[in-house]
C-alpha cells in the first residue's frame, strides 16, 4: 500500500514551519484545521462510512474539509457548485447523504429537498470550537474515501466510488513522475469538485510538502500576477488559450515556472505550439478519467509529444483492444482499457453497471486511442457520446432531454464542435414542431433555470431535419462534419 493521504499530512505537519497556502496557512495549521473539523463532523452524528456532500464556491475550506473526512472515514462528495438545485436532487436521492454542506444560499432549496443542510460558514463556526486533537480510527486500503459522479450517455449521473488506495498510489506516482518537491509553489486555479483540482493537484502538494497559490478562479490576469512566484501550473486547455490571447504573457512572465500540465480535455496541437514559442515551455499533457485518476502522462524528461498524452504512469497498465476484446498490435485504433491501482472501486449501488464496464479486471474507459513506435498513447476519440467544454464533461443526452421539454421542440440532437477558447462548445440542433417557431436566445434563456451554465449550449440551430440512417438513428458524426467550422478555427 502506498503511503496514506493522511499519513503523509501528518508526516508533513511535523514541520511545523512547511507552508500550505503560500502567505498563509502552513501544513501544522491544516493538520490543527482537519482535527477541529473532523471532530465537528462527528459531533453532527456522522460516523465512517456515511456520505458528506459539499456544494460550496471554491475555498480553502473545501481542501481542509476534504482531508477532516479523510480523517473520521466519512465518504467525501463534492458537487459541482454551478448545478441548479433541481439538478442536485438526483445526488441527494442515489447517495443519500447524512449531511450537506452548502453555500449560504443554496440552504433553503436544498433543504426543500428533504436533505440535512447546515452552511459552510456555520459548520466552520462550530469546528472553531473543538480541539485540535483527534484520534484518528484505522482505516484500510480499500475503504472509501469518495464518491465524485459522473455522467452516463444515457444522461444519468453516476457515483463514482475511489479509495484511499486510488488516491495514495496516484499521487505517489505522480509525485515522482513529475518531480514534485518541498521547493515547489504550485498555482491552483482549477476547481474543486473535480478529480483534476481536488485530488492531483491538492494531493501532489501535499506528498511533496510543496505549496500553493490558491485562486478562487481562473482569471488571466491574477494567473499571470501569480506566475512569476510559481514553479508548477495545472490547468486545462482553456488556460493556456485564454493565455494566449493575453499580451501579458511572456517569457519573462513565465521564466520561474518549471512545469505546466494540462488535462481533463485534449490539448490542440496548435496551442501546444504556441505556447512553446511564447514562453518556452512545453507543456505536459496527461490524461486520465474520474474512474481511474491519472492513466498517462507525457514524461518531465524527453519529448513531450503534442497530440499524445504520453505513457503509463508506473503501476499501471493500458491495453488497447478490439470489438472481440482481443489486444491489438501496436499503431492499431481500438478501446483504451486499464488496469491498476489507479482504477475504482465500482459504482455507487450500481454494481451490473460496473460489472459492465469491466473485463478480466481491465476497466473499458469508452475512449479510442492507439500506441506509436515509442509507446505514447494518443486518445483518437471516444466512443461514449461526450463533450468536454472548458473541462467540463457535457453529456448530449442529459441536454436533450431539457431541450425536449421545451415548447416548440420536435427533435432535438446535441453535439460537440471545436472552439478555439473551450475545445469543444456544445451546440444543439433542433426541428420545431409544425408551425411552431424557435428563437435561439428563448431557447438558451429557457435552459438557465434547467442546467448549469457550462451545459447551455453555446449556440442553437434551428433546422428543417436532422440527418437520420434507414433506422431513424441521428446521424451526429455528419452534423459534427457540417458544423465543425462554426467558431472558426479550433
Amino acid at each position: 500500500m502506498s503511503t496514506d493521504v493522511i499519513a503523509r499530512l501528518k508526516q508533513m505537519a511535523a514541520s511545523r514551519g512547511r507552508v500550505w497556502i503560500a502567505g498563509g496557512a502552513s501544513y501544522g495549521d491544516l493538520l490543527d484545521e482537519t482535527g477541529r473539523l473532523a471532530n465537528a463532523i462527528l459531533s453532527l452524528g456522522l460516523k465512517k462510512g456515511d456520505r458528506l456532500l459539499v456544494q460550496v464556491d471554491k475555498c480553502e475550506a473545501v481542501l481542509s474539509l476534504y482531508l477532516a473526512c479523510l480523517r473520521t472515514g466519512v465518504i467525501f462528495l463534492p458537487v459541482n457548485p454551478g448545478y441548479t438545485v433541481a439538478e442536485t436532487e438526483h445526488f441527494l436521492t442515489d447517495a443519500e447523504p447524512a449531511l450537506v454542506v452548502a453555500d449560504p444560499g443554496r440552504v433553503a432549496g436544498l433543504a426543500a429537498l428533504g436533505a440535512r443542510v447546515m452552511d459552510l460558514p456555520a459548520l466552520l463556526d462550530l469546528a472553531k470550537g473543538q480541539a485540535v486533537d483527534f484520534s484518528d480510527p484505522s482505516h484500510g486500503p480499500d475503504d472509501l474515501a469518495a464518491i465524485l459522479y459522473t455522467s452516463g450517455t444515457t444522461g444519468r449521473s453516476k457515483g463514482v466510488m475511489l479509495t484511499r488506495e486510488n488516491l495514495a498510489s496516484n499521487a505517489k506516482a505522480l509525485v515522482g513522475l513529475w518531480r514534485f518537491t518541498e521547493t515547489d509553489v504550485l498555482l491552483h486555479a482549477l476547481p474543486v469538485f473535480h478529480t483534476h483540482g481536488l485530488f492531483v493537484a491538492t494531493n501532489c502538494v501535499l506528498y511533496s510538502g510543496a505549496s500553493m497559490i490558491f485562486q478562487r478562479a481562473f482569471q488571466s490576469a491574477a494567473v499571470l500576477a501569480a506566475l512569476p512566484r510559481a514553479t508548477a501550473m495545472m490547468g486545462v486547455p482553456t488556460f493556456y488559450s485564454r493565455l494566449l490571447s493575453d499580451p501579458g504573457l511572456t517569457r519573462d512572465v513565465t521564466s520561474h515556472v518549471r512545469l505546466f500540465i494540462s488535462g481533463s480535455a485534449p490539448l490542440s496541437p496548435a496551442t501546444h505550439a504556441e505556447w512553446t514559442e511564447r514562453t518556452g515551455h512545453a507543456i505536459l499533457e496527461r490524461y486520465g478519467m474520474t474512474e481511474t485518476n491519472m492513466i498517462t502522462s507525457n514524461p518531465y524528461d524527453g519529448a513531450r509529444k503534442a497530440g499524445t498524452v504520453g505513457m503509463p504512469l508506473p503501476g499501471v497498465e493500458v491495453r488497447i483492444t478490439g470489438p472481440d476484446g482481443g489486444v491489438l498490435p501496436q499503431g492499431e485504433p481500438g478501446a483504451i482499457e486499464v488496469r491498476g491501482p489507479n482504477v475504482f472501486k465500482g459504482y455507487w449501488r450500481l454494481p451490473e453497471k460496473t460489472a459492465e464496464e469491466f473485463r478480466d479486471g481491465w476497466f473499458v474507459t469508452g475512449d479510442m486511442g492507439s500506441f506509436d513506435a515509442e509507446g505514447y498513447l494518443s486518445i483518437l476519440g471516444r466512443s461514449k457520446d461526450l463533450v468536454i467544454s472548458g473541462g467540463l464533461n457535457v453529456y448530449p443526452a442529459e441536454v436533450e432531454a431539457a431541450l425536449d421539454n421545451l415548447p416548440g421542440v420536435a427533435a432535438s440532437a446535441v453535439i460537440g464542435v471545436p472552439h478555439p477558447d473551450f475545445g469543444e462548445a456544445v451546440v444543439a440542433c433542433l426541428v420545431a414542431v409544425p408551425g411552431g417557431g424557435l428563437v435561439e436566445e428563448s431557447v438558451r434563456a429557457d435552459l438557465r433555470d434547467r442546467l448549469a451554465a457550462f451545459k447551455i449550449p453555446k449556440r442553437v440551430l434551428v433546422l428543417d431535419e436532422l440527418p437520420r440512417n434507414a433506422m431513424g438513428k441521428v446521424q451526429k458524426a455528419e452534423l459534427r462534419r457540417l458544423y465543425q467550422g462554426l467558431f472558426g478555427p479550433a
